[in-house]
């Protein structure tokens, strides 16, 4: 199996100094406070300024995004944020830019926005988040992103599964379970997406598990669209589940309670939960492989590239496979 060596990373140069100064550039001043926040894509801190609120600050990682990508991330933000919308957008310049480049980098700045996880068990807030999620797809299907790439099977399924393979990832006494396992989980989902048929492809959060929604007084307020894709809604909505099938099957009638106030759902694309939720866990594989050069990435998931992790992971694409063959959840 690969392990960590030691390697120059462009990460490496960013040091406090360099985070300072880039802040600094924009003509704020810093008083010297600097917490690296919970980020492993990209790196974000929460900066100290002088005679004002702290704020957020989020260095890209290089060579992931391009800069029209990441501008139709912030310009979609911003269009939402102007709808009254509890999306955290980034605060532009007096040009009305949000991306910066310093030192190598580019970033941008956010508003520090607090609160806590949302309560994913309760009805009224399944609700308010549903009503939210409806308000922000029913903004995404005005006009398509022309730059940022759109979920597909390609993409989140094919790619990671042949980084892993051709790679020395997988322990030689499982890759031929990986092989299999990988194969027949990749006809099902794409039968299930030949089966629903084309559905409406709008912009999307990409990316809406509960770890990117803070909970507040005044209820949700969304953060972190740097997967924002094209994709079926659907996509936004699944993550908000969990529990066994009654359990999810419960949830998301209450998600969609609130969700139809403000937009209609296609109902065929129920039956792409399990192929959504399949792709995710194999592309979280790929990219855990992907970033492994990263030094933060040992560091953050020793776990990660085990004979145990990669038992466990076969594990759970065989329950997937098992998943993808029962009935859609039934709302009714």
């Amino acid at each position: 199996m690969s392990a960590a060596t030691p390697s120059a990373h462009p990460y490496d140069a960013l040091t406090p100094d360099v985070i300072l100064n880039a802040v600094e550039s924009l003509g704020l001043r810093c008083d010297g406070r600097l917490l690296a926040l919970n980020s492993f894509e990209n790196r974000v801190y929460q900066i100290g300024i002088e005679d004002g609120q702290p704020i957020i600050a989020k260095f890209y990682r290089p060579q992931r995004w391009t800069d029209a990508m990441i501008e139709e991330e912030h310009a979609f933000a911003r269009e939402l944020n102007e709808a009254e919308l509890p999306v955290v957008a980034p605060l532009a310049d007096e040009k009305g830019r949000a991306l910066h480049h310093f030192g190598g980098f580019r970033f941008a700045i956010y508003p520090r926005q607090r609160g806590r996880a949302p309560e994913l068990e309760s009805q009224e807030t399944l609700g308010r988040m549903g009503r939210f999620i409806g308000r922000i797809h029913a903004i995404g299907a005005l006009r398509p992103f022309l730059a940022r790439p759109a979920i597909s099977v390609e993409t989140l399924g094919d790619v990671p599964i042949a980084h892993l393979l051709s790679h020395d990832f997988l322990p030689s006494d499982l890759r031929p379970a990986y092989e299999t396992v990988a194969a027949q989980l990749l006809e099902r989902i794409r039968a299930a997406f030949a089966q629903v048929g084309a559905t409406q492809s709008l912009r999307l959060h990409g990316d809406c598990h509960p770890g990117n929604v803070l909970w507040a007084d005044d209820g949700p307020h969304f953060v972190d669209l740097d997967d924002a894709r094209m994709g079926p809604a659907v996509q936004d909505l699944w993550m908000l589940l969990s529990g066994d099938r009654d359990s999810q099957a419960r949830q998301l009638r209450w998600v969609l309670d609130g969700y139809w106030e403000f937009n209609d759902l296609d109902l065929r694309e129920l039956q792409l939960i399990e192929p959504l939720r399949s792709l995710r866990i194999i592309h979280y594989a790929g990219w855990l492989a992907l970033r492994w050069d990263d030094p933060a990435f040992p560091a953050a998931f020793p776990w990660f590239n085990t004979q145990r992790y990669w038992q466990d992971h076969i594990l759970a694409l065989r329950e997937q496979v098992v998943a993808m063959d029962e009935p859609p959840l039934a709302l009714f």
